[in-house]
């Protein structure tokens, strides 16, 4: 009697080779990342500094024409930004208190940076976290019925709405919101987040949902559209095709077949739209009035204080860097071929 050969599953688990310690494999190699995410976070803060030393003397652009006059307030500023050293020395200052949680003194006020951007730091990551949990099941969804008709009138429709979103900026996604939910046309959402000082924002759900809402449409189409080509390459492969001939429903082919396949890229496109979410919400964030970080960092800009804007723009970078560092170890543990590559 023939046998028919089966095709592998890209998901079956292969035995790890005899003789080899998994567990040091491991090790091994989230050193060598946690190593090269330290050493990508160095070389950022090397960028930050120095950009920031290049646009000149903040002391100067905050006194304006008092600088000549006031030459007390001058010599406080250059005191805080330890000006009459040499910028190799105050790089290595700043980093070694960037290190042990003091990095620095606001020139706006002249209190610590660190305590003043905590709060804003857990507004933004409750923005963005936000933002995912609504997102992510929102991408798969119309990946998965735009897949489903695919070259179908559908599925044209849906890839002609997700190009048109994809291709509006996000602020332009934020203005009209506002102009649709939150003027005469249908008052609904207030325009602003309103928050007072010692709550959140989140106290106040319904001047969050527009935010969310600009946020989920500048980044589902993208994750949709990665989705959508992952499934429509791993419905046409062979084992897929096995799938069917066993009679297998095609709602089951999907779920167990197709979308476990479509998790890996999936996370990794998700991993990059998020970590682009902790800077990109500099603009959301503007639009709203949302105390986050992004919003801290314009006016830090405008009002020319430095330690706080080195001090924002590394917390982006960490996040972006951690992200990422996330998405490959999540990447890895679910397919495991990686994982027995790795292993042995």
């Amino acid at each position: 009697m023939t046998q028919v050969a089966t095709l592998p599953d890209p998901f079956e688990e292969v035995a790890p080779p005899r003789g080899r310690s998994g567990g040091a494999a491991w090790g091994l190699w989230l050193l060598r990342r946690l190593g090269l995410a330290v050493f990508t976070l160095w070389l950022v803060s090397i960028l930050v500094f120095l950009a920031t030393a290049a646009l000149g003397d903040p002391v100067r652009a905050i006194l304006g024409r008092d600088y000549d006059s006031n030459v007390a307030k001058r010599e406080q500023l250059q005191g805080l930004l330890n000006a009459d050293h040499s910028i190799l020395w105050r790089y290595f200052h700043w980093l070694g208190g960037l290190l042990t949680g003091d990095p620095g003194t606001s020139l706006a006020n002249g209190q610590p940076v660190w305590g003043q951007v905590s709060s804003n730091v857990m507004n933004t990551l409750a923005l963005v976290l936000l933002s995912a949990l609504v997102m992510i099941p929102v991408a798969f969804g119309i990946a998965m019925i735009s897949s489903h008709f695919r070259r179908r009138r559908p599925d044209t429709v849906i890839q002609t709405i997700l190009l048109a979103l994809a291709g509006v900026p996000e602020f332009v996604t934020g203005i009209l919101l506002v102009a649709l939910f939150s003027t005469s046309v249908f008052h609904i959402f207030p325009a602003v987040t309103i928050s007072s000082a010692t709550g959140h924002p989140w106290d106040t759900p319904k001047g969050m949902v527009l935010p969310v809402a600009t946020l989920v449409v500048a980044v589902s189409p993208y994750v949709s559209r990665i989705v959508r080509a992952t499934l429509l390459e791993v419905l046409d492969s062979d084992y897929v095709e096995l799938a069917r001939l066993k009679g297998i429903p095609e709602p089951v082919v999907m779920r167990k077949h197709a979308l476990l396949n479509a998790i890996v890229p999936g996370i990794q496109v998700i991993a990059l739209q998020l970590a682009w979410l902790a800077g990109g919400v500099v603009l959301v964030e503007t639009l709203f009035s949302y105390p986050g970080v992004g919003f801290q960092l314009v006016d830090a800009v405008r009002s020319h204080d430095v330690p706080m804007v080195q001090l924002l723009s590394m917390i982006i970078a960490g996040v972006y860097v951690v992200v990422n560092l996330v998405a490959d170890l999540l990447s890895i543990l679910l397919t495991p071929r990686a994982r027995t590559a790795i292993s042995s």
